[in-house]
């Protein structure tokens, strides 16, 4: 046996957001840190411009199988 071992890693994210979608920025940000499993938006404030402060708490698979 041998290879790189999958480990589970919490993932806590504060993106600032601009107009528009957000499945997409946020599914770009959380795969740098892995395969998300499962995620929320934990908090969310509108700021000026149409522009959200978002943060995100994730469960990810990070490493090579």
């Amino acid at each position: 046996m041998g290879g790189a071992t999958m480990r589970l890693q919490r993932v806590s994210l504060e993106l600032i957001l601009e107009p528009g979608p957000l499945l997409d920025p946020i599914e770009k940000a959380l795969a740098q840190h892995g395969s998300p499993l499962r995620w929320a938006i934990t908090a969310c404030t509108a700021l000026p411009g149409g522009q959200r402060w978002i943060r995100l708490e994730a469960m990810a698979l990070h490493g090579a199988p």
